[in-house]
Parts: structure tokens; sequence; C-alpha cells
């Protein structure tokens, strides 16, 4: 009795023993797949990236132009209800968005016709008395919401009731 104990004691260690020599390295279509796997995890985790950073920015932008708006209704208490002629006046001529661009500003006073100002899809200007914009991340801009360049500007609207993306206006 003893021996079939000890018999199957040993047949069952060189088993283990053959398992393991087996199983120590890494196939090569495993490691691919592995490579692979990581691969598209890696892809989405950036593309989910770019857009957190897109609408962080845009809300920075957001941001900002309502400062900016307070600025100049500030600026409008202390100096008889009259606009600043442009962003120097309230020391804002130096303040960059989150893309690196100067925020655009336009005096309706001292603007010539309706050319310059921002426009609706009606093309009716969007404000009554001045625009407060950023260009948006491709930096270009032309007058009517509607134009390629300037749906991804991040605007104020309604004499300051919106603000927000144009394309969203």
């Amino acid at each position: 009795m003893f021996c079939k104990i000890v018999n199957t004691a040993c047949s069952f260690r060189g088993t283990v023993k053959r398992a393991r020599t087996r199983s120590r390295g890494v196939t090569l279509i495993e490691l691919m797949l592995g490579v692979v796997i990581v691969g598209i995890f890696a892809t989405v985790a950036a593309g989910s990236y770019q857009q957190y950073i897109l609408r962080a920015r845009c809300a920075r932008a957001v941001a900002d132009i309502r400062e900016l708006k307070l600025s100049i209704d500030k600026y409008r208490l202390n100096h008889n209800d009259s606009l600043p002629l442009d962003l120097a006046a309230i020391s804002a001529d130096g303040r960059l968005d989150p893309w690196g661009n100067q925020y655009a500003y336009l005096n309706f006073a001292t603007a010539h016709g309706n050319g310059q100002k921002r426009k609706d899809h009606n093309l009716v200007p969007i404000n009554s008395e001045f625009d407060l914009y950023s260009k948006g991340p491709d930096g270009r801009s032309v007058g009517p919401l509607t134009a390629a360049a300037s749906r991804d500007d991040i605007i104020m609207a309604s004499d300051g009731a919106f603000v927000g993306n144009a394309s969203e206006y």
C-alpha cells in the first residue's frame, strides 16, 4: 500500500513539473493581442482627453467674457454711461483667450456701418452697443455667425444675456 501512495505522489509531481515548464513564456500572438488592446484603450482615452480639454477651454473663455463684460459695465458706471473705446481702457488690452488670441471688442459708436458687427442667421446684429468675443480654437472669425470661420467662436450676444459657443446661438 505504501508503494501505491509513493508512486502516485511521484507521478503527480512530474505532471506539475511538466505543466510549469510549458507555461513559462508568452507567445508572439498573446503579446500582439495585448499590444492591440492597450492601443485601443490609449486611442479612446486620448480622444476623450482632447474633448475634455476643449470643453475646459470653452468654459474658461465664457468666464473671461463675462468678467470682461462686468469690467465694461463698471467702466460705464464711472464714465457717465459711455463705453470704453477699446479693451485697454479697462486694462484688458493684452488679455488672451485660452487659445492664445486676444479677445475681440467692437464699440459700435466707433464702427462704420454694420460690416464689422457680429450678425445672426438673419444678418441682424446680435448686440445693440458692442461686441465682445473670442475667435475660438481656429483663431479666425467673420461677422456672420453662420460662416464656417465663426461657428467655433465664443460670443456674447443679446447684450450679455447669452455667452457661449456661436453654433449654439
